[in-house]
């Protein structure tokens, strides 16, 4: 039997305020939100006709479990993590329609930049280290290899782009200009705390997290940076098989890496209304499976029957 990719979400008991690529998010009330994971899934940018089996489920779970993890490992850390059970405002019918992909969160105010954090050259970075031996505008060491660590994590932080826009890198003091020196520094700090705090998680796991980005938002009341949004999935990091790494070579990916690497290949880089081919949409939701049980312990189809 074929498992449901569900694409849109239309909550009859709640409220919705703005949809993204991937999210819709509902008021519950003035304090607290209701995100919902669809299965849509977007590279380059751009939003995929179709989604992934079983990708909003894999990237609320998987999410949830960070929170745990992270804070058990970083005292003080704060995040907007409320619950996976939806409220008693949401009708039996809606509760169906999101079971497994949604988690109430605290209502904050979002700092509008990625805090990216880069481990290894990769990507864009490895490109553009190629032609000026910078990453981000930022000086690097010669030498490097593709894929290579860098000698200490990089923060490399970009504008946070309306639907439809693209994001934009910026350098640290650019990021301080947006969100004022005071927040800034401490974005910069808890960014990188949090990626070499997951990353030695993973690596326990069988996981290197090569590059991921973060965001937050903040508590007005208390003044604290709080760790938002879908934190360390396939979705917004590249996550590489430990055993199978090799400096000097692309490598292979539990993320959506395989999807983008498929669009170049096919000369559909960037291009709207793009229907991935079934096996393509598949092969994807099966590596983003494999992340989740070596990261948690358990397959999806456990995590779920715990609800």
């Amino acid at each position: 039997m074929s498992i449901p990719v569900v694409t849109t979400i239309e909550l009859q008991s709640l409220p919705k305020l703005t949809s993204g690529k991937v999210r819709d998010l509902y008021e519950i009330d003035d304090k607290t939100l209701l995100f919902v994971t669809t299965d849509r899934i977007s590279a380059y940018d751009v939003i995929m006709a179709n989604g992934v089996p079983q990708k909003g489920a894999i990237l609320t779970q998987l999410t949830a479990h960070w929170f745990k993890v992270l804070g058990e490992r970083i005292p003080g850390l704060k995040t907007h993590f409320i619950s996976l059970t939806p409220p008693p405002s949401v009708s039996d019918e809606d509760k169906a329609l999101i079971r497994g992909r949604s988690m109430q969160v605290r209502r904050l105010k979002v700092f509008p930049i990625e805090a990216i954090v880069r481990g290894y050259i990769t990507g864009s970075a490895w490109n553009e280290y190629q032609k000026t031996g910078t990453v981000h505008g930022i000086p690097q060491p010669a030498g490097l290899q593709q894929c290579s660590p860098f000698p200490k994590p990089l923060y490399t932080p970009s504008t946070k782009a309306e639907l439809g826009e693209h994001d934009e890198n910026i350098s640290p003091e650019k990021a301080a200009e947006i969100v004022g020196e005071k927040y800034a520094a401490r974005i910069e700090e808890l960014a990188l705390k949090v990626y070499t705090t997951a990353a030695e998680y993973a690596r326990e796991h069988g996981i290197i997290i090569a590059d991921t980005k973060f965001e937050f938002g903040l508590d007005e009341e208390t003044d604290d940076i709080v760790l938002i949004d879908e934190v360390l999935t396939p979705d917004s990091s590249r996550f590489w098989p430990a055993s199978e790494y090799e400096v000097g070579r692309d490598q292979d990916s539990f993320d959506k890496q395989f999807l983008r690497n498929w669009l170049t290949k096919e000369g559909l880089k960037a291009k709207d209304g793009v229907e991935m081919p079934q096996e393509i949409a598949e092969a994807t939701s099966a590596r983003y499976k494999e992340a989740f049980k070596l990261l948690t312990g358990k397959t999806l189809e456990e995590a779920l029957g715990e609800l």
